[in-house]
């Protein structure tokens, strides 16, 4: 088909403007930004349907990938902020809706869509998603019964990420508090919807990074959320929520959905619970259940404590039952008392009879008497005592006496009237020591260092006592001299 231009003979080396034309020629860019104003406006909101394939995350958090059926391909860009707000993460082989606008990029001549929202197309694509991504997890070990910890027993603190707000929650404290009180500690989170995921791995994350002894440390986390579609527990199903339970140091449950529902976080969880409510029944044991077992136990110690007495003293009975008598046991040493007994009453009477004998042979005569008498008499002069046997005794007695007289001198009533002191005494000699007993009296009498003072209590005359005597002076001490001979 020939072109609809006008004949000419040649074709010139130069472009030139041929008769009838007023058509400028356009350039690349020109017709570029027509091109891409024209798609722009008749395709300015589409949606389509294929398989994505060279995902691509840039620098910049742009997203690049393209859309792909059995006979077509077609470019597609999603800018920073539409992926911050993807329920998904995409992946090469996942099947999806975008939906934008198509728009050319002058750059390559080609043609592309810019998604402003992306969808997985169908349950069928997000089953794919999610076996694909468990397939993956799996490989890394994340899942691993050998990497699951057992549960504490009797846990102090427990850690629930839910909604504050839900039933979840509430049917937890209700089950806890019917088994066993304990003490609960709420990390509220979004369970479903965008920023979901991130707040349930950081409450995961901020429960195992709680230093050993901080008070809100718990023992056990719950990870727990009501049921709902595929995509209403998608949430559970995001890498970053798995692999913050996979790494957690805590031991930890999960109770996401009903029991027929599955997400990945069961998998990566140190046990699963097909409910919230039955989290809270593996979290902690039946206290009345406890208690009857602990005192099973201690009546089956008690029992095994006895258990060895009771034998004991059956056997104790049953040996002392076939032990003899105390009579049957100490008849014979009765016996060989009666004997000795018996013995020795012969052999006192035989020696008496001995010695009476003896002594009919031996008579002692008067003479023999006076005889013994002379010779003890004789000894007794023959010996001399030393007359220190007397005088070192007397000597010693005497500086006691001497220590004595001493302090009775000192300790007499009358020594402290030499100083100015009087003694005041009734007229039986008593000495007075209060005002009120002498003012009883009718007469007493002062006691100077010179001698004696009669006064009266009253107005009657002061009786004439009689003059006491003079104290007998005190015997010379005698010179001590030799102690003649006792017996001299």
């Amino acid at each position: 088909m020939a072109a609809d231009f006008p004949d000419d003979d040649t074709d010139g080396l130069v472009a030139k403007r041929r008769p009838g034309d007023n058509a400028e020629p356009l350039s690349v860019s020109e017709i570029s930004n027509i091109l891409k104003r024209t798609v722009e406006d008749r395709f300015g909101f589409v949606r389509l349907r294929g398989e994505l394939s060279g995902v691509k995350r840039a620098a910049s958090g742009h997203l690049y990938a393209a859309l792909k059926d059995e006979k077509a391909v077609i470019d597609a860009v999603m800018w920073r902020g539409n992926t911050q707000r993807l329920p998904f993460n995409p992946e090469d082989g996942l099947e999806v809706v975008a939906s934008g606008k198509l728009t050319t990029y002058p750059g390559r001549s080609k043609y592309q869509i810019v998604v402003e929202r992306m969808e997985l197309a169908g349950e069928g694509a997000l089953l794919a998603l999610l076996e694909k991504t468990r397939a993956r997890l799996a490989a890394e070990g994340l899942f691993d019964e050998g990497r699951k910890r057992r549960l504490p027993f009797l846990p102090k603190t427990i850690g629930v990420v839910t909604s504050p707000t839900g039933a979840v929650i509430r049917d937890i404290l209700h089950r806890l508090a019917d088994r066993f009180p304990s003490r609960v500690v709420v990390w509220p989170v979004l369970v479903q919807g965008q920023g979901a995921a991130e707040q349930v791995a950081g409450a995961v994350r901020g429960f195992s990074h709680l230093p050993e002894g901080h008070p809100d440390r718990p023992d056990l986390v719950i990870v727990a959320r009501g049921g709902g579609s595929i995509e209403d527990l998608w949430s559970f199903n995001e890498e970053q929520v798995v692999r913050a339970i996979a790494e957690c140091s805590i031991p930890t449950i999960s109770a996401v959905g009903h029991e027929t529902d599955t997400t990945l976080a069961d998998y990566a969880a140190d046990r699963r619970a097909p409910t919230p409510t039955a989290a809270a029944e593996i979290a902690v044991p039946v206290r009345a259940e406890l208690a009857a077992t602990l005192a099973d136990f201690e009546a089956r110690t008690k029992r095994a404590i006895l258990r060895p007495v009771q034998l004991g003293r059956e056997r104790l009975e049953a040996r002392a039952d076939r032990l003899p008598s105390a009579q049957t046991l100490l008849q014979p040493q009765g016996q060989a008392l009666d004997d000795l007994a018996e013995a020795l009453r012969r052999g006192l009477m035989d020696r008496t009879g001995k010695a009476r004998e003896a002594l009919a042979r031996h008579r002692f005569s008067p003479g023999t008497l006076k005889g013994i008498v002379r010779e003890g008499k004789n000894k007794l002069d023959g010996l001399r005592l030393p007359p220190s046997l007397l005088t070192r005794p007397l000597g010693e007695k005497r500086s006691q006496l001497d220590a004595l007289a001493r302090l009775a001198s000192q300790l007499h009533p009358d020594r402290p009237l030499s100083r100015g002191y009087v003694r005041v005494t009734t007229s039986g000699g008593r000495t007075l020591t209060d005002r009120a007993e002498a003012a009883k009296e009718a007469a007493l009498t002062l006691k100077f260092r010179d001698g004696d003072l009669a006064v009266s209590t009253g107005d009657a005359a002061p009786p004439s006592w009689p003059t006491p005597p003079k104290k007998r002076a005190a015997p010379k001490k005698r010179t001590p001299s030799a102690q003649d001979d006792l017996f001299g």
